[in-house]
C-alpha cells in the first residue's frame, strides 16, 4: 500500500474519484450512527441491574453507624459509601465526601464557590480581576465549558506521553497570582488516554503557587477503567506526595460511579484536605440538607468493597476492549500505511484521540455527519473549541455495538482518506 504523500498528482486524482464513488454509496445507505460521547452501552448498563435488588421495602435502611438513610442529614455521606469511594481513590475514608450522581456537578460547584465565596477565607475570585486556568490539551470539553461559563481565561498547556508540560505549568503557577487552577484527568486522560508519570505527579505536588487559593482539579474519572488486567497503568497518589510537603490544601480530587453503575443515578465523591472539607461543608449546609443516602447504601451493598468494584470493571472491560482493538486494527491497516493520520492506543478510559493531517479535522467531522456518522465536534478538546492545527478528533467507541462501531469506523476511514487526498491535491498546485 502506497503512502498518499508518495503518490503523483494523477494517482491522487484517481484515488479521489474512487473514494467519491465509495462515499456516494455510503450516503445512499442513510446511516444514523453515533460516536460523539463517551457513554456506556446498554450491555454495560445491564451489568449493574443487580444494584436494584440489594434493597427493597423490607430492607433495613440504616447505615452501619445507625443513620436512617430515608431521612435528612449526613452531608459528608454514610460511612460505607465513604469507605467504598476511598478504595477507588486509595485514600483514608476521612478524606472523602460523597455527593450526587455527577462529579462534573461537584467541579462546577467548586468553581462557583471559588468565584463567589472564595476558598478557605481567601477573597472570592470574582473580586480579583481577570483570573486564569491552565488547560492541558487536548482535554475534556466539559471542563473547558465550565471555566468559559464563568468568564475565566483559559491557557492551553501541551500534553505529552507522560502528562502535561510541567515546565510551563511551574512557570505559570509559581509566578503568576492570577493562575487559580488547572484541569487534570491524570489516569487515561480524556481524550488521549495518557497516565501521568510519577515524576509529573511529584512535580504537581511540589508546586509553590503564587496564589494562595490556587487549586488542582484532579478529575480521576477513569481510575478503575482499565482495559487489560495484566497491563494496568498505575498512578502515583498525589495526596501522599503533597502531604510530604504540606501541600494537601492545593488538591481537589474527583471520581464517580457514572461509568461503573448507571451514569444517571450513580454516586460521586471528592477527596481533599480537612481544611477544604470544612470550607466545603460550611457552604453545603446552606445548599442542601444531604444527598441520596439510599443510593449510597445501594452502592455499598452491591460492591462490598473495592475488590467488588475491580471485579465489576473487569466485566466492563470485556465488553469494550474488542471495540478499542477493532479500531486499532482498522486504523493500522487503512490509515497508518497511507500516512494520513495518527492515533493513540490507550490501555484504559473511554476515548481514542485521532489526529488527521493538519487542517482536515473539521472537514472530516462534517463529511462524516453528511454520511450519517456523528462525531464529537472538531476543536472540542481545546479551550473555546479552537484547535490551532485543526487536526484532533475525539473518538468515543463505547456506546455503539461492535457491528455499528465497525460500520461507523469504516465510514470514518473512507472520509479521512477522501479529505486527506483532497488536501494533498490542493497543496500540489
Amino acid at each position: 500500500m502506497k503512502a498518499y504523500q508518495e503518490m503523483t498528482r494523477e494517482e491522487l486524482l484517481q484515488e479521489k474519484e474512487l473514494l467519491e464513488t465509495d462515499f456516494s454509496q455510503i450516503k445512499a445507505r442513510n446511516l444514523s450512527l453515533d460516536m460523539s460521547r463517551g457513554k456506556p452501552s446498554a450491555e454495560q448498563l445491564d451489568l449493574s441491574m443487580g444494584i436494584l435488588d440489594v434493597l427493597d421495602s423490607k430492607s433495613i435502611l440504616k447505615s452501619e453507624d445507625g443513620t436512617d438513610c430515608r431521612n435528612y442529614g449526613v452531608l459528608e455521606g454514610i460511612p460505607e459509601a465513604r469507605r467504598l469511594m476511598a478504595g477507588m481513590f486509595r485514600c483514608d475514608p476521612e478524606r472523602v465526601l460523597i455527593f450526587g450522581n455527577s462529579s462534573l456537578n461537584i467541579m462546577y460547584d467548586q468553581i462557583a464557590r471559588g468565584m463567589y465565596s472564595g476558598f478557605c477565607g481567601n477573597e472570592p475570585w470574582c473580586y480579583q480581576g481577570k483570573i486564569k486556568f491552565l488547560c492541558p490539551v487536548p482535554g475534556y470539553d466539559r471542563h473547558f465549558a465550565i471555566t468559559e461559563h464563568f468568564g475565566i481565561e483559559m491557557i492551553s498547556v501541551p500534553m505529552y506521553d507522560d502528562g502535561p508540560d510541567m515546565d510551563m505549568i511551574e512557570m505559570y503557577v509559581n509566578n503568576n497570582p492570577f493562575i487559580k487552577g488547572i484541569w487534570c484527568v491524570p489516569k487515561y486522560s480524556n481524550p488521549q488516554g495518557v497516565t501521568y508519570s510519577d515524576d509529573v505527579v511529584r512535580r504537581f505536588a511540589a508546586l509553590e503557587p503564587a496564589a494562595k487559593d490556587f487549586r488542582i482539579f484532579w478529575d480521576n474519572a477513569y481510575l478503575v477503567h482499565d482495559l487489560y488486567e495484566d497491563k494496568r497503568e498505575d498512578l502515583l497518589d498525589i495526596f501522599e506526595e503533597a502531604k510530604k510537603l504540606g501541600h494537601e490544601d492545593m488538591i481537589f480530587e474527583f471520581c464517580s460511579m457514572s461509568k461503573v453503575t448507571f451514569p444517571g443515578s450513580g454516586i460521586s465523591a471528592m477527596a481533599t484536605s480537612r481544611a477544604n472539607q470544612k470550607d466545603i461543608l460550611d457552604q453545603m449546609k446552606i445548599q442542601t440538607i444531604g444527598y441520596d443516602k439510599i443510593k449510597q447504601l445501594r452502592h455499598a451493598k452491591f460492591f462490598g468493597d473495592i475488590n467488588g468494584v475491580y471485579a465489576h470493571m473487569a466485566k466492563h472491560a470485556d465488553i469494550i476492549r474488542p471495540k478499542f482493538e477493532m479500531l486499532e486494527q482498522l486504523f493500522s491497516e487503512e490509515i497508518g500505511p497511507r500516512g494520513i493520520g495518527t492515533w493513540g492506543s490507550p490501555l484504559g478510559g473511554y476515548f481514542i484521540t485521532f489526529e488527521t493531517m493538519e487542517g482536515c479535522a473539521k472537514e472530516v467531522v462534517s463529511k462524516c455527519r453528511e454520511a450519517g456518522v456523528t462525531l464529537t465536534p472538531a476543536g472540542a478538546p481545546f479551550p473555546y473549541g479552537i484547535d490551532p492545527k485543526d487536526s484532533v478528533i475525539r473518538i468515543a467507541p463505547t456506546y455503539p455495538s461492535v457491528e455499528e462501531l465497525k460500520t461507523a469506523a469504516e465510514v470514518f476511514v473512507t472520509v479521512v482518506r477522501l479529505i486527506s487526498v483532497g488536501k494533498l491535491i490542493e497543496n500540489s498546485f
